[in-house]
């Protein structure tokens, strides 16, 4: 009767949790936490923001300062006790690499029992984008949630009636035990919708509900905040005409489904057009997905689309197969009269039209079974443990300096970058992120053509699942910084999928709080 009680009590917290999104910002403690979540009907421990899976969401509206005192209250020793929080998709520009997050690239963790202030300009950035526990694998346990930035002149603001917390649509793959404890490769158990979701085989746990009113248009943001798999997302009966990538914004492109990898963005519009009646919001993973977990049987991948006034079910709609997918090269930033133009793509309109080249080829180093990684150019990331960035406040200035050794790229100032990774490693397709800027995916997975016009610009991009992929972007090094560029597949970076490029370390300026300098003191002295 106790273990009954407590269940319904787990699930009570639970419903209250997901019923209400909370909004903070843009100055606001975050408080990190361990709780008890059950979102799809398993119990378990979790590491939460706020105290909610996901997270509150963070917003801001153009041209505001980001003020977030990130508390860490964590005590569950089964999971990391430290943290840090990275805002993702936040280009920290000026100076300000040392808030954005990524331990021991520019800060220390937070110790249990301390905390932290970020404060974080957003100059002219809006969008959609998001914030993750950047230590170890922890987000996988449960630290992340959504960020928006409101533009008051969005240029598609005639377009839609309705954007608000109430139109952002989270993707998350959850595991009944921490991740750190999970074989190699993980195995999802269920994927989450706004935080809710079922497992094959396990009871019929309460869907994410999302309302729509007959006739009204809605701007939804779409965000994978997946550990591991990509999906492929789509809603039954219902189009979805993109706007928005990675907060940069692009022509319309209507499409049916839209398959998104770990940490990507997308704002779609979508016309609540059809009949007063139920319809499946449908998202499968399409790797890491054991058999059991595929499909849509009993709701489990799925959420609703409710109309109001349709009964309160669940919906009937049959499955039906995208005609109309997302294709990345038909992606290209917004460019219309009255709109400021897309920034050009930078360098020359040749491959390796660069004023710097660089390749990286990944292999998975299989010397070890028991300690399997990673290499770029023959060399796994190690975290090193003094920060990047505190390196080159001491002194350090070339990659010869500047540890880890064989993973550091220092790059000159105001010069065009180009970056290309052959597709088809071990564990693809990679979907990888640059920190501190977006970039012009001039070759994107899928396709052997370069577009040199009005490629995709973007924060994370597939490397491709085939041999014959070699996925290229290019971005101008006009932020000063030591910036991480990695696999958002949490594993994978923990693995040592990811290098730093230190952006003109000769100009970084010694710009951080007091409080930063002593994260590390505190780290090193706890963990002693």
């Amino acid at each position: 009767m106790r273990a009954a009680s407590l269940h319904s009590l787990f699930l009570a917290v639970t419903l209250a949790n997901a019923a209400a999104v909370t909004t903070i910002g843009p100055s606001a403690d975050l408080n990190i936490v361990n709780g008890i979540v059950s979102p799809d009907g398993f119990t378990r421990d979790a590491v939460l923001a706020g105290g909610t899976l996901p997270g509150p969401v963070i917003t801001a509206t153009k041209g505001q300062t980001l003020s977030l005192n990130v508390v860490n209250q964590l005590t569950n020793e089964t999971m990391l006790t430290s943290t840090s929080v990275h805002w993702h998709g936040l280009f920290e520009s000026n100076g300000n690499s040392w808030a954005d997050g990524p331990a021991f690239v520019t800060q220390c963790p937070i110790t249990s029992g301390d905390s932290f202030l970020y404060t974080i300009p957003t100059g002219q950035q809006t969008g959609t984008f998001w914030y993750h526990s950047h230590l170890g694998v922890q987000y996988g346990d449960g630290l992340r949630g959504a960020i928006v930035i409101y533009d008051p002149e969005d240029p598609f603001k005639a377009l839609y009636d309705v954007d608000d917390e109430s139109t952002i649509i989270t993707l998350i793959d959850w595991y009944h035990a921490p991740v750190s404890t999970i074989p190699i490769p993980p195995v999802l158990d269920s994927t989450l919708i706004n935080g809710l979701g079922r497992y094959a085989g396990g009871p019929n746990s309460p869907l994410a509900v999302i309302s729509v009113t007959p006739g009204l248009r809605y701007r939804f943001r779409l965000i994978s905040m997946a550990y591991d798999p990509n999906y492929v997302f789509s809603i039954d009966n219902h189009t979805m005409t993109i706007i928005e990538v990675e907060g940069v914004n692009h022509n319309q492109l209507t499409v049916d489904s839209i398959q998104i990898f770990a940490a990507q963005r997308y704002s779609f519009i979508l016309k609540a057009d059809q009949k007063i009646d139920n319809y499946w919001i449908r998202t499968v993973a399409s790797d890491g997905n054991p058999v059991g977990a595929q499909g849509f049987a009993n709701g489990i991948n799925s959420a609703i689309l409710r109309y109001v006034g349709a009964p309160i079910v669940e919906p009937t709609t049959p499955l039906v197969e995208s005609t109309n997918p997302l294709i990345e090269t038909n992606l290209h930033p917004l460019d219309v009269p009255g709109v400021p133009p897309p920034p050009p793509v930078p360098g020359l309109p040749f491959p390796g039209g660069a004023d710097v080249n660089i390749n990286l080829p990944i292999v998975l180093n299989s010397t070890d079974p028991n300690n399997l990684t990673f290499d770029i150019n023959g060399v796994a990331f190690v975290p090193p443990t003094v920060p990047v960035l505190l390196q080159i406040l001491s002194g350090a200035q070339t990659a010869a300096e500047l540890l880890p050794s064989g993973s550091l790229y220092t790059l000159p100032p105001n010069k065009v970058i180009e970056i290309s990774i052959p597709g088809g490693s071990v564990g693809a397709p990679h979907p990888f992120h640059l920190h501190g800027h977006t970039f012009h995916v001039i070759r994107s997975a899928g396709n052997s053509t370069y577009n040199f016009d009005n490629p995709v610009i973007r924060d994370v991009v597939s490397t491709g699942p085939d041999t014959t992929d070699n996925v290229t972007f290019r971005f101008t090094t006009d932020n000063t910084g030591p910036w991480f560029l990695h696999c958002h597949i949490d594993l994978h970076l923990s693995m040592g999928l990811a290098v730093v490029l230190a952006e003109n370390p000769s100009g970084v300026t010694k710009d951080q709080p007091a409080a930063w300098d002593q994260l590390c003191p505190t780290y090193n002295d706890a963990n002693h």
